[in-house]
């Protein structure tokens, strides 16, 4: 999510511990930086005096308060590996690892986010369904006629009609509801 066209946004660290947001000329929070974060923004934190890269020491703390009030995303069996990573020699292939995770889940949401933006145009048989409403409509649609004009044989086609197509939207309502329930089934 991180948009990586964009240079990170500067936040400096004066001696006070306070941090400084370059671009809009303001004291920040742990909680502002947080929400840039979210909103995919890349943050960089440089301590002011010593021109220490703190990034990594903020981001882990952004972690921490998150996790201490509840917001538990980190399951502690992983917490715990991570703990152990750092005696043993898996500390060299943890943060590989840990950056495919990562990637993997943001191309997975990604892709899940195109097909909620276009639900229906990956599922299969979408193109059937589409052909099946169209000719629904042009059914409907020739079943009218203009004004003045005689309309008792137009009725009785219009009926005969209306009788196959009620059918034909009930079997097209059944495909929608199931085509639904699989989605439904795929966010979860």
């Amino acid at each position: 999510m991180a948009k990586s066209d964009e240079t990170p946004l500067l936040i400096k660290r004066y001696a006070s511990r306070r941090l400084y947001n370059t671009e809009t000329s303001d004291y920040v929070t742990l909680d502002n930086i947080s929400g840039f974060i979210k909103e995919g923004r890349d943050v960089q934190i440089i301590d002011l005096k010593s021109g220490d890269d703190l990034t990594r020491q903020y981001l882990l703390q952004i972690i921490a308060d998150n996790e201490s009030k509840g917001e538990n995303v980190l399951p502690i069996n992983v917490l715990t590996d991570l703990v152990r990573s750092y005696t043993t020699n898996a500390q060299s292939i943890v943060p590989d690892f840990l950056a495919a995770s990562f990637d993997m889940l943001r191309d997975g949401q990604s892709k899940m986010v195109e097909t909620i933006a276009n639900p229906i145009a990956g599922v299969p048989g979408f193109e059937q369904i589409k052909a099946q409403q169209e000719a629904f409509m042009k059914t409907m649609m020739g079943g009218w006629s203009a004004p003045g004009a005689d309309s008792s044989s137009d009725a009785d086609a219009a009926t005969t009609a209306s009788t196959e197509d009620n059918s034909e939207l009930e079997a097209i309502k059944k495909q929608l509801a199931d085509m639904q329930a699989a989605l439904s089934k795929m966010a979860k």
